[in-house]
């Protein structure tokens, strides 16, 4: 929001929220009704009914450019600005299918209310023309004195600050105005459009061209990597003054007072304008080759619907843990198409990117949902992607590379050494995590406890929580009696405090991946469920709570957080990434994968020592983190 909102800030149907969506439905219903069902042919009209999918195709434009951007971004060559974006920039530019909503209800009215609006052929080239040379005459000129205008304290202040917010801008971006200068400029931008109704030369084509340019370049021109070759500009010098770049744009974002030309810079350059830096910034962000991070996590999509979840899916969504929506069933289509597409690509790709000081951080992602990990079939094309994973970071001198989620397992890869034994010459080191999050899920046992029931199936993780409890002198009891036994002969002395049991007695569960709903329901009413696995357990008890998987808040130096990993909340991360990144921090130079651990107390003591901080709270608490 503007630093002094004026009026005409908020949209009308703010109030509405999602069922906003709603006020089109009457006039795409009556333009439906219109050519399908309507019998006279004079009252027919295609133009009018071809405003609903007009419109869902400019939604589906503009969220082209946001995954585009947000992927270019990650790999960072040709990014523009290294500053990342936070929380409150996507909380901000929420709402970008505002305007859209916008145009639409005023084109529908004007179908129905101007003269000459409806009926339109699909293409008239004299009215194509027309809307270009009107474009590039009074839309420009127009533009660039309404921009420079906005830049003044009052109105600056009042208004156009809202935009400016945006210090790193995403394609959406362009469009995060108030409602006052939204109907500003759909009045500029109707110039052309009026024009060619009222001379009788405007076509379906013309309409639809027009609009797809500004969306095209708006986005283009906020996307935050350079995509503007600079032959081109060698090849026809006159270009400069007929078409912006993204980092010629860039700099009015981060400079304020230069730059104001729409998406001609020739007014700029008439009234002098132009920042200096633009060609100097405009060839350096094109040399700029994909960013070589320190530390890598690797994880895996999870459902089908994770796709929206990514930073490059939806980004409100993103910005939010994970949780079914009702109304992703609906884009089935596009899941579907998605899923062939990993299917047929088959290699690791960039998630995310971010700056721990000087440390950089990324994100990569398998192709692999967490159904196929449970697959024979499957674990042999797994692993080879790991293992895929694992040598080109080893070969892009990368130092540490840390297993996420469901990449590392006893059955799948003996939590990691495979790979190690394999390639026993490798300089990444590689990290599971395994002593971290003992260490976090010994942090999350409440002070005081003397009994801890564990269930769950026996890992790496589960072998040394056990272990350490009963060297702390709580009791640690199992139900089953094979993990009891198991249990046992893994310690290597006798041990008292380790029990076999069949009562539900216990208020404090550590639990893993094979507990049942059964067993959760027989728990005393009261019971802190803590996780010690990647995956969340289902919840079947309201009358109990649930602590989150092993992680922990991050420090506010780490930058360009504004996505949520994977059910957690904002700015929490998982201790298998988190470990990764302590390894690199710390210079530690074993691998910590199989059946070998760090020190626990010493890991637990550097991440501390690092910013990171403990969750001590159920995860229904942590909204507002």
């Amino acid at each position: 929001m503007a630093s002094r909102p004026g009026i005409l800030t908020d949209w009308p149907w703010k109030p509405l929220g999602s069922f906003k969506y709603l006020l089109v439905a009457p006039w795409a219903i009556h333009s439906f009704y219109s050519l399908v069902v309507e019998e006279k042919s004079e009252r027919r009209d295609i133009s009018t009914f071809l405003i609903l999918p007009f419109l869902l195709w400019r939604m589906l434009h503009n969220q082209i450019w946001i995954s585009l951007s947000r992927y270019r971004t990650a790999k960072g060559n040709t990014r523009i600005v290294d500053k990342g974006i936070e929380f409150d920039q996507v909380d901000r530019e929420r709402d970008w299918d505002d305007q859209i909503l916008f145009n639409g209800l005023l084109y529908y009215l004007g179908c129905y209310t101007i003269p000459g609006a409806t009926h339109l052929p699909l293409w008239r080239t004299d009215g194509v023309v027309m809307t270009i040379l009107l474009h590039m005459g009074p839309v420009e000129f127009l533009y660039y004195w309404l921009h420079r205008a906005l830049h003044h304290h009052f109105l600056y202040s009042r208004y156009h600050s809202h935009h400016h917010s945006s210090i790193v801008t995403e394609p959406i971006t362009s469009v995060i105005h108030p409602f006052g200068e939204h109907i500003l400029y759909f009045l500029l931008f109707a110039i052309p459009k009026l024009t060619i109704v009222f001379t009788r030369t405007a076509s379906v084509g013309a309409m639809v061209a027009y609009v797809t340019y500004i969306d095209f370049m708006n986005n283009m021109g906020h996307c935050n990597f350079e995509v503007v070759p600079k032959w081109l500009f060698d090849v026809f010098p006159p270009l400069k003054y007929l078409m912006y770049t993204p980092s010629f744009h860039s700099l009015h974002h981060t400079q304020f007072r230069t730059n104001y030309s729409l998406f001609m810079p020739l007014y700029d350059y008439i009234y002098g304008t132009t920042d200096k830096a633009s060609d100097k910034l405009h060839e350096s962000s094109l040399k700029r080759e994909e960013e070589i991070p320190d530390v890598v996590h690797l994880t895996h999509l999870t459902t089908p619907e994770s796709i929206y979840y990514l930073r490059f899916g939806f980004a409100y969504l993103a910005s939010k843990p994970y949780t079914s929506k009702w109304y992703l069933c609906l884009m089935w289509p596009i899941t579907a198409w998605s899923m062939i597409l990993t299917w047929v690509y088959g290699r690791t790709f960039i998630v995310e990117g971010n700056r721990f000081d000087k440390l950089k951080l990324q994100t990569w992602a398998i192709p692999k949902f967490s159904l196929q990990y449970f697959l024979q079939s499957q674990k042999v094309t797994i692993n080879t992607m790991i293992e895929e994973a694992i040598l080109d970071a080893d070969k892009k001198s990368i130092k540490v590379l840390s297993l996420g989620l469901r990449n590392q397992g006893e059955d799948l890869n003996i939590y990691g050494s495979l790979y190690v034994s394999r390639h026993p010459k490798l300089k990444v080191k590689i990290v599971d995590g395994s002593s971290l999050v003992v260490a976090i899920v010994l942090n999350n046992i409440p002070k005081g406890t003397t009994q801890v029931l564990l269930r769950g199936k026996l890992s790496k993780v589960a072998y040394a929580l056990a272990f350490t409890l009963c060297q702390q002198g709580v009791q640690v009891v199992t139900l089953h009696e094979n993990d009891y036994v198991r249990l046992k002969k893994s310690f290597t002395g006798s041990e008292t405090n380790l029990a076999f049991t069949k009562s539900y007695t216990q208020t404090t569960w550590l639990v893993g991946d094979d507990l049942t709903e059964e067993e959760q329901l027989k728990a005393p009413k009261g019971t802190l469920f803590i996780p010690y696995t990647q995956f969340p357990p289902k919840k079947y008890r309201k009358d109990c709570s649930y602590h989150c998987t092993p992680a922990m808040l991050a420090p506010c130096s780490i930058e360009n957080v504004h996505s949520c990993e994977d059910w957690l909340p904002r700015r929490v991360m998982s201790a298998w990434r988190i470990a990764g990144i302590v390894h690199c921090l710390e210079g530690w130079s074993a691998h910590e994968c199989g059946h070998t651990m760090h020190n626990v107390d010493k890991v637990w003591h550097s991440t501390l020592q690092h910013g990171f901080q403990p969750l001590s709270v159920p995860l229904k608490e942590l909204a507002h983190y």
